[in-house]
This record gives C-alpha cells, sequence and structure tokens, in this order.
C-alpha cells in the first residue's frame, strides 16, 4: 500500500518560489568593494534568476554544464546560485585563494563553460585565461567603468523575466564545490537539489541558525567556501534580511551591522579576532548581535567568553566540505540557566550536537573496526553519514564510504553522552607522544588564550625517546611581549603537563590554507630541518604518567632545558623568522 500525500520534489528552485511569494520584500543589501551599495530584494532576486537563466540558455548552456563564479559575497552572487540551477545547470564556486595550479585543475576538471567572476579578480582570470581550456564565455559581475569586460546586468538586461524553471529531478546535481585540497588535487563535491534542500531545513531550526523572519544576517563566511554554510538556501528559507559585503574588512562590518541592523553574522575564528582588535584599537563596543556563528576552526575559549559577555549567543559548529556543509551546532543545553559562566564557554568551545538528519560516531584510531563508546572521554576518528554528506566525489569511480557506509572526516572527536561532539584534532595533526595522544587543536587553543598570543599553532616534531613532541609556533599580538618561559607558565594551569611543549616559537606568520585554517602541512615544511635539542631527549616527561610522578616540585619538562639557542631551521630564510627558544632574545 502506498501513501496518500501529494508527491513533491525537494527543489532549489521551490526555496526561491518560497521566499519571492511570502517575503518579496525583504531586503538584500550589498556593499561592494569600490564602497558604493546597492539594494533590492527577494523577488528581485528571484526576477534576475530567471534572466540569468535565460541569458545562460541564450549562450548554449545545457543542463547539467557547469557555470563557474569567482566572486565574493553579494547580491548577484546569490542571484547566480538560483539562476545557474534553474535552467538545470551546476554552479561551481571557486575559491580565489587557491594556488594556481589548483585554480587550472579544478575549472578544467569540472569542465566548466561560463566563467562570471569579480571585478578584483581581474588578474587572476588574466592570468588563467589560457590556462582554463573548456571556458567558453567570461562575464564580470561589477566592470569597473572603462571595462571591455561584459557586465552582468548589461548580459542579463536583454531577457524579459518570463521564464519557466527547468523540468528538474530533485536527484539532479546544483551546486559543486571543491575541497582546498592539501594533499594531492582538490576533490569536487557535487550537490543535489534535495540534499541542499534538506540541509536548509535543518539549517533554519532553532538547534541551528534559528532564523525567523525578523533575523538579519550578515555572512562573513564567503559564498565559494562550502555554500556559504548553506546561508543563502537557509535564508531565502526563512525569508530573512541579508547584509552582504564584498570586503571583510573590520570597520566595513562593524559599520555595516550597526546601520542595517544585523542579528546574526557567521565567519572563522580569524574574523572574530579582527574584530575584537578593530573595536579596541577604536574604543567601540562589539556589534549587538543575537548570534555569531563560529566554525572553520576551533574557536578558543577566550573568544567565546567575550562574544557571551557582550550578550551575544555563541552558536560553535562543525562541518565540512563533503557535508554540505552543517554537521553540529552548538546551542543552549536543556540546562543553560542553571550554568555559570565559565561552565557555558566550556560547553560552547565544544563544536556542538548533530542536528537530526547527522549520525556520527567515532572509531579507534587504529582499529577502525572497533566503534568507541560516547562516554565522554574515548577519542577516536570521526565518522559522518546522513543524507546531505557525501557519497562519491565528482567523477570518482568508487564510493568514498566505508564499507558499512560512513565517511572518514579525518577528525579526531569525543563524543559526550548528551549528544555533544568535540573536536580534538585532525587524525593527520593528533601527535603521539610515548604511546599517548596530545592535541594540538587544544594546546593550540590555550596558548591563544593568553593576552599577548594573536594565534598559534603546534605540531609534532621527532624526538629521539618519545617519537614525538609538541612544539608551539606562535604569533605575537602587536605591541605585546612575551617570552617561551611565560607562556608555558601560563598553559600549565590548562593542559596536562606532559602536554605542555618542548620548545616555543615566536613567528612571523603562519600558513593557512585556502580556507582560512591552520596547515599543519605547510608548516611542517617551512620547518623540515628543525630539530629539538638532544637534551630534551633526558629530561621530557613520560606521556600519561601518573599525576604523583610530575608533582609540581618536580622541573618542569618544557623548560628545564632552555639555553636559549636558536635551533637549527636549515637555511638563513627559516632561521630569520624565529625568535629564540622560549623567546629569549
Amino acid at each position: 500500500m502506498l501513501g496518500a500525500m501529494q508527491d513533491w520534489d525537494l527543489l532549489v528552485t521551490k526555496v526561491i518560489d518560497h521566499a519571492a511569494r511570502e517575503a518579496p520584500n525583504r531586503e538584500i543589501v550589498t556593499h561592494w568593494a569600490d564602497g558604493s551599495e546597492t539594494r533590492t530584494d527577494w523577488a528581485g532576486i528571484r526576477r534576475d534568476a530567471m534572466k540569468m537563466a535565460q541569458a545562460l540558455e541564450a549562450l548554449g548552456i545545457k543542463k547539467g554544464d557547469r557555470v563557474a563564479s569567482l566572486a565574493m559575497n553579494h547580491a548577484r552572487h546569490l542571484v547566480s546560485w538560483y539562476g545557474v540551477a534553474g535552467m538545470g545547470g551546476v554552479l561551481h564556486t571557486i575559491n580565489p585563494r587557491l594556488f594556481e595550479d589548483q585554480l587550472e585543475y579544478i575549472a578544467n576538471h569540472a569542465e566548466d563553460r561560463v566563467l562570471i567572476y569579480d571585478a578584483a579578480f581581474q588578474p587572476i582570470v588574466d592570468k588563467m585565461r589560457s590556462k582554463w581550456t573548456s571556458i567558453e564565455h567570461y562575464i564580470c559581475y561589477d566592470p569597473p567603468e572603462g571595462s571591455d569586460a561584459l557586465g552582468f546586468e548589461e548580459w542579463i538586461a536583454p531577457q524579459d523575466g518570463d521564464y519557466q524553471w527547468a523540468a528538474i529531478d530533485e536527484r539532479d546535481p546544483c551546486m559543486l564545490c571543491y575541497t582546498s585540497g592539501t594533499t594531492g588535487n582538490p576533490k569536487g563535491v557535487l550537490y543535489e537539489h534535495r540534499s541542499t534542500v534538506l540541509h536548509a531545513i535543518a539549517a533554519i531550526q532553532p538547534a541551528a541558525f534559528c532564523f525567523d523572519a525578523s533575523s538579519v544576517m550578515l555572512p562573513v563566511v564567503p559564498m565559494f567556501h562550502a555554500a556559504s554554510w548553506g546561508l543563502p538556501f537557509a535564508g531565502a528559507m526563512a525569508g530573512i534580511k541579508f547584509v552582504f559585503s564584498a570586503v571583510n574588512e573590520p570597520a566595513v562590518l562593524c559599520d555595516l551591522m550597526e546601520r542595517e541592523n544585523v542579528t546574526d553574522s557567521a565567519g572563522v575564528p580569524t574574523v572574530w579576532l579582527a574584530t575584537f582588535q578593530y573595536c579596541d584599537a577604536n574604543d567601540r563596543p562589539l556589534p549587538k548581535l543575537r548570534a555569531a556563528t563560529i566554525g572553520g576552526s576551533a574557536a578558543p575559549k577566550f573568544m567565546i567568553r567575550r562574544l557571551m559577555e557582550a550578550g551575544i549567543r555563541v552558536q560553535h559548529a562543525w562541518g565540512m566540505t563533503e557535508t554540505s556543509p552543517l554537521g553540529t551546532v552548538g546551542g543552549p543545553t536543556f540546562d543553560w540557566d542553571q550554568l555559570t559562566l565559565d561552565q557555558k564557554v566550556d560547553k560552547a568551545a565544544m563544536q556542538g550536537r548533530p542536528v537530526f538528519g547527522v549520525e556520527l560516531r567515532t572509531v579507534d584510531l587504529e582499529d577502525r573496526t572497533k566503534v568507541l563508546p560516547r562516554d565522554g572521554e574515548a577519542s577516536g576518528a570521526l565518522q559522518i553519514r546522513g543524507p546531505w554528506v557525501i557519497r562519491r566525489y565528482f567523477k570518482a569511480d568508487e564510493d568514498a564510504l566505508t564499507p558499512d557506509g560512513w565517511f572518514d572526516t579525518g577528525d579526531v572527536a569525543i563524543l559526550h553522552p548528551d549528544g555533544t561532539m568535540q573536536i580534538t584534532d585532525r587524525t593527520k595533526d593528533v601527535i603521539k607522544s610515548g604511546g599517548e595522544w596530545i592535541s594540538s587543536v587544544e594546546l593550540e587553543n590555550a596558548a591563544a588564550g593568553h593576552p599577548a598570543i594573536a594565534e598559534a599553532a603546534a605540531i609534532g616534531m621527532f624526538h629521539p625517546k618519545w617519537d614525538e613532541r609538541p612544539v608551539l609556533f606562535c604569533i605575537r599580538k602587536e605591541g605585546q611581549q612575551v617570552t617561551g618561559e611565560e607562556l608555558i607558565d601560563f598553559l600549565k594551569d590548562h593542559v596536562a603537563k606532559w602536554w605542555l611543549p618542548d620548545a616555543v616559537e615566536f613567528v612571523d606568520d603562519i600558513p593557512h590554507t585556502a580556507t582560512g585554517k591552520i596547515s599543519k602541512k605547510d608548516l611542517r615544511d617551512r620547518f623540515a630541518d628543525y630539530q629539538l635539542p638532544e637534551a630534551k631527549a633526558a629530561t621530557a616527561p613520560e606521556p600519561g604518567a601518573a599525576e604523583p610522578a610530575m608533582a609540581d616540585a618536580s622541573p618542569s619538562p618544557a623548560t628545564e632545558v632552555q639555553n636559549g639557542d636558536v635551533p637549527d631551521g636549515g637555511d638563513s630564510q627559516k632561521r630569520g623568522i624565529f625568535s629564540r627558544m622560549l623567546g629569549k632574545d
């Protein structure tokens, strides 16, 4: 016996139809790179999307063809998400921060036929045009006056917008996004209409972004990165107001938040660090937001605390390109009102709980067939499954799943009994010392809590006795001074004693991936010749030893052997960005 309900495909076009019908006049504001601002609304976004669909068909673009965008956040980019999907095409959002060989690879691998780009990226287009073999048409979203480039508005202007969305199946693809490719070539993740709509339904729930008609969202996370965390679709579904900025300067963002009454924002931790620095330097309070969503990498507790003390709900989120990207979101728990501020910060520092549609499990790092308990203690490789989680990479021959149907995220995590998930590291970044695991993420976050530290990165370095010991690379805040010895003293109250780094190095910069995460691979490559002083082998603590063996009266293993020597980092260029060990200049 079959059910007796209507059949209704889950399509991206129905999301924009809903927004234009139910919230037609809700504003979409764009602050452009030249400082100008434009305003439209959801009815205008749908109208222009239909005109764009017509314009693409006039170019000969067919169902399933890929149309690339190389752009930041603005209304015309938003139009493209619906215009391309509406005529049956696939929008391929290109990350302009990728290296040239990656930009060449992904556009050719995707077989993009059209590229629509921001004028700010004209130098990239000029450099790559001869290498992009499949792109036939180039269109500029915001051509400057006097430019020879075909402008987006000029391109869609001849169309009348009298258009019926293409006949699409909910299993048809609608968008393509490539990973940043830290090892090997980037991999393409092909999103479906169905998976995208289900993801948006989950995203607007109180347990996630908690959108309603009064929400005003300024997403700092770029649209080219993991579908801007799904916000453009979730925002349309809830009929919210969007405020976009094509530039991510703190002064611009804070001004927009104030003028446009922004209630919600979303970005990686570095966005909030820059906001703190700008507000402090200009003696102005933090923006009056209802909620700040933080993802991309773990947010340090001092950041969460400061936002909370400003009355802002902190939503720590976790996900990845392969998960559309929403996996977990942090929010108030059932006992939230009974928790102290310290307890709330501790809870918010974790990565939250899965929304309905996401299932998580952890397995042993060495025996991947052993599923670990959800006891708040066992740490293992994090795996995920659900209707908006990848099954197979674009053009791959085989599924990217375990034999029993789970996707291995590459993260190391702890699952708590209440469903909270806590990322402790990446499987390739966790430091194994003397048979015990040290979380580089927790060590970094603890170091970033020092008032003089702007950013920290921890990696394991070879040790003759313990296999690996942590080395902490740090950037001091401008105008601040701290020695490595002082930083290690600070860390004693925040991490296990045997986690304390064997060396602290102060550097001018820490490498990041194209998506803004710390690149441990590049950091290891940069300091491939780095060696821990031999003397440490005799004094390093035994990882995992019982607490009495590390009584306070015992000398600190991370500070006892430091003599202020500069380790030989190889060539003079590597040594040039070192400060001395433990900051003894």
